[in-house]
């Protein structure tokens, strides 16, 4: 501003000094007549008047277009006065929503509504407040209100992630649907579908999700696991009356997950139980040579059928690399008392009792080695057994 108002001042001492010049030469005269009057001036006088004169006029048609226009310009300040008090209101309603103040959220939205551009915006706030207030019909409203096309593929979405959340899963899938007819299709709506699937337990679609955004890394691994063991032990549990539907899905899953032995655990005693112990013992192996699991050892013995002696083969092998293993050994005795083999069976159950270093497996072959005294009809011993037992599980 001072530098403006410097060239200003320079601008008028320039225009003063060539008027002082130019007034030095004043050779001519204007003559006005109109009888009865006359009027003579210089020309440099007159020149001056001209000007002056139309300064006054350009200020008086100024002055008369500022009056004329000054409703419109009222108008037009007002406009612009609930404009920005609609953006105020925004900018509070996004900030109350954050803040986790809701209901404010709620009220600040409606009063951005005031400002039609904003519809889009504020519906969605004012939906989210509701949601998270659980009014879900007043959110349901919210949602309806906003009807602009360049807002519908965000209101879809935030249906779906709404209603997901508020476990309605058919609504969420049903805006997906409606979404993705539109040539949408987005990580976020995968996430969500997921989460839908989950919730209406179709495992074999919730199994196809996981793999999908894990390999648009969109899922953390663990969780990624977590929800693959789930899907893939429901899937299981469903085909648990058909053991030929259970092995098709077993050979359908990644080689991760059937050498998962929580997965395995439960595919093997499946199959035990429609009595195919051939395929539960081959599950258990291949399982056993990924990842050595105390579970998987203790579902062994289950899958011997009717001969045990491959089995302990395989077990002895295995005890060379793994002589102190207690898990092992107490499923070498069982196997072993499976096959009659007395004296082996009581040898390993007590070296399991031995090495054993939780409650559980000791109660287990306190247990294991109480039958066998039964069996060999030594009822002193196996009420021994029994005892230790009981006062292994500290029950008072």
């Amino acid at each position: 501003m001072a530098i403006r108002g410097l060239l200003w001042l320079a601008l008028l001492f320039v225009i003063a000094v060539v008027l002082a010049v130019v007034g030095r030469f004043d050779m001519g005269q204007v003559l006005l007549i109109y009888p009865p009057y006359r009027v003579d001036m210089s020309l440099n006088l007159f020149v001056v008047g001209l000007v002056v004169l139309f300064i006054l006029l350009y200020a008086l048609l100024r002055i008369f277009r500022n009056i004329w226009r000054m409703p419109q310009r009222v108008a037009a300040y007002r406009a612009r006065s609930r404009v920005a008090k609609a953006h105020a209101a925004l900018r509070d309603a996004i900030g109350n929503l954050y803040a986790g103040r809701f209901s404010r959220a709620e009220k600040a939205a409606k009063d951005a509504l005031a400002n039609g551009d904003n519809k889009g915006a504020a519906g969605l706030i004012a939906a989210t407040a509701a949601h998270r207030m659980h009014e879900y019909a007043r959110r349901d409203e919210w949602l309806a209100q906003i009807k602009e096309a360049d807002w519908q593929d965000a209101r879809l979405m935030a249906t779906a992630d709404m209603r997901a959340d508020g476990r309605d899963a058919d609504g969420a899938l049903a805006a997906l649907t409606e979404m993705q007819s539109q040539g949408a299709r987005r990580i976020h709506a995968q996430q969500i579908t997921l989460r839908a699937q989950q919730q209406l337990k179709n495992w074999g679609e919730v199994l196809k999700l996981v793999k999908t955004l894990e390999k648009r890394e969109a899922i953390h691994p663990a969780v990624a696991v977590r929800l693959r063991q789930i899907a893939a032990e429901n899937l299981l549990r469903d085909r648990r009356h058909n053991a030929d539907a259970l092995l098709e899905l077993w050979n359908s899953l990644s080689a991760t997950e059937r050498h998962s032995p929580r997965l395995a655990d439960l595919a093997a005693e499946l199959l035990v139980a429609l009595n195919r112990p051939q395929e539960a013992r081959k599950i258990v192996e291949e399982a056993l040579a990924q990842n050595w699991d105390a579970r998987l050892l203790r579902r062994y013995p289950d899958t011997a059928g009717g001969d045990a002696l491959p089995l302990i083969q395989k077990a002895e092998a295995w005890q060379k690399d793994r002589p102190e293993d207690a898990d092992l050994m107490f499923a070498l005795g069982r196997l072993c008392l499976h096959q009659q083999l007395w004296g082996k069976a009581q040898s390993f159950l007590e070296r399991a009792l031995k090495l054993a270093d939780n409650e559980t497996l000791k109660i287990r072959s306190h247990r294991a080695l109480a039958r066998l005294h039964e069996q060999l009809g030594d009822t002193e011993k196996a009420s021994q057994h029994y005892r230790e037992s009981a006062l292994a599980m500290n029950i008072v």
